[in-house]
């Protein structure tokens, strides 16, 4: 904790530190840098110049000696402790004489894993950014990080060991970020997640990228889910208080939620299906990424500057969550997929080794739908369904996994929210009500005792009926005009599922540090 306090005071020894201020105060502050502008309801809407998204390829773990034997080092690049240094000496010798913003947050609202988070930031949207997203500080944390975040400074690939002069370097061992060249405000969020992400399983305990929530009796639900597979939807439920929006720790204790706040996708976001987190990304104080802005109002459905339009606004504008952060033991986890080929179940239960194996993978699909004649479905794996995030070698969370679903009985669910009746661009997607219908199903127990087939291909035990929806929708090869066709379709995918497996077989990790 010495050495992130340390930073913090050279920062201020050095440069013109603004700390605090209420929202109110940050928005003034970011509009009069001209660093973005009001929308009618008071969300600030800003742009975040060439990076419209995170840089996975431009992201570095310091490889020393707490380091080297953990980490995956085939899933991050690996930066030498000299090389980080004097990026953190040029960072500071840039940051001279500017005007920064300090953030002293929180982490995680399990007090046995909370993280003191230092930001200090260039702008003062980035710093409304963080602190809605992040949680309030407690008085004694376990652990203490610093995040440098500098848009402006450009690091030199010759002297800093760098692909691009963009850069985010983690520094497990102390527990410091640097951030340059890049104004997208995930990567702030997302170097917090990394650093709990190393340091968690160390501890046993597993952190996750998901969502969560609670029902009335009290049974909390895990989603997980790549980017486009109705994560944040799907549990932002009015009947189900939020414990958190995307990351959360899974201790013999429970659940408890890493963030504060909710940094929800917005491309085509409507009143009709999401009604909660429409209202709140208009809300006053949130932040609004490249989201195009016409007489004050944004217009969700322009997606020229990019598809990976956002908002960022803390969990409490939400109607229904969970104030303290925290949830019992899970009953239910669901694995969310977007499958654009077409042949996986609606639903289905998993069994143990099914779960883990779907973890590990983190499949969906993506459709090219922005690229002309680009129409054919892209398989995506994205192990434990977060791998740019994961320090670790995905099987190492994937044992943790294994452990609490053996402590806890939690039942294992895979919702597909892709298309039905034929691929993308012959099927049709899924309806958000009936994929809203067999998550309420599936979380109340109704599925319990339901009769069930085995699909033959994937092996999973797929519902025969739910009360309200048509039995033609549970079977996606009845579904299909051509029987054979989607049989050659379920096959394929079932291939690329087993090589996708292969890549990540277990391999031994490196001892000490280069």
């Amino acid at each position: 904790m010495a050495q992130t306090a340390e930073l913090v005071g050279r920062l201020e020894g050095i440069a013109r530190i603004r700390r605090g201020g209420n929202r109110a105060q940050m928005v003034t502050a970011a509009l009069v840098a001209g660093d973005g502008q009001l929308t009618n309801a008071g969300a600030l809407a800003v742009t975040t110049g060439a990076h419209t998204g995170r840089s996975p390829k431009d992201k570095y773990i310091v490889r020393d000696e707490l380091a080297a034997p953990h980490v995956w080092w085939d899933n991050t690049g690996a930066m030498a402790p000299a090389a980080f240094e004097r990026l953190l000496e040029d960072m500071l010798d840039y940051a001279r004489d500017r005007e920064l913003y300090h953030e002293a947050l929180g982490a995680g609202a399990d007090p046995a894993l909370h993280v003191a988070v230092d930001v200090i930031t260039e702008t003062a949207w980035h710093a409304l950014f963080i602190r809605n997203l992040l949680r309030p500080r407690l008085p004694q944390p376990a652990m203490q990080a610093t995040i440098l975040q500098l848009p402006g400074f450009v690091a030199d690939p010759a002297r800093h060991g760098t692909r691009s002069g963009t850069v985010i370097a983690l520094d497990m061992s102390r527990n410091i970020v640097l951030i340059g060249g890049s104004a997208y405000a995930g990567e702030i969020k997302k170097s917090v997640f990394s650093l709990i992400n190393f340091h968690a399983p160390l501890r046993g305990v597993l952190p996750m990228h998901c969502s969560a929530n609670v029902g009335a009796d009290g049974g909390t639900a895990l989603f997980f889910g790549l980017s486009g597979t109705g994560k944040t939807t799907l549990s932002s439920d009015p009947d189900r208080p939020l414990i958190g929006d995307d990351e959360h720790l899974w201790s013999a204790a429970g659940v408890a939620n890493i963030e504060g706040g909710c940094y929800a996708k917005t491309a085509r976001l409507s009143v009709e299906a999401e009604p909660e987190i429409h209202a709140a990304s208009q809300s006053f104080g949130t932040v609004l990424e490249n989201v195009v802005i016409r007489d004050g109002e944004p217009d969700f459905d322009d997606l020229t500057p990019t598809e990976n339009t956002r908002a960022a606004y803390p969990l409490q504008t939400l109607g229904a969550v969970v104030p303290a952060g925290t949830g019992p033991t899970p009953r239910a986890v669901v694995f969310l997929t977007a499958d654009a080929f077409g042949v996986l179940p609606p639903v289905a239960r998993l069994d143990r080794e099914q779960a883990i194996r779907l973890f590990l993978l983190g499949y969906t699909a993506k459709v090219a739908g922005t690229e002309r004649g680009v129409t054919e479905p892209t398989a995506t794996f994205s192990a434990c369904f977060g791998a740019p995030f994961m320090s670790h070698h995905p099987h190492v969370y994937g044992d943790l996994l294994a452990e609490r679903l053996d402590a806890s009985g939690a039942k294992v669910w895979l919702i597909n929210t892709g298309w039905i009746g034929g691929a993308y661009g012959a099927g049709r997607r899924i309806d958000i009500a009936a994929t809203r219908r067999l998550v309420a199903a599936a979380l109340s127990g109704e599925l319990d005792g339901a009769a069930m087939r085995t699909d033959p291909v994937f092996g999973f035990a797929v519902p025969l009926a739910v009360e309200g929806l048509p039995k033609r929708l549970l079977d996606p090869r009845a579904s299909w005009a051509d029987a054979a066709a989607y049989d050659a379709a379920a096959q394929r995918l079932a291939r690329m599922f087993a090589e996708a497996a292969r890549k990540l077989e277990r391999r031994p990790v490196a001892t000490a540090a280069e």
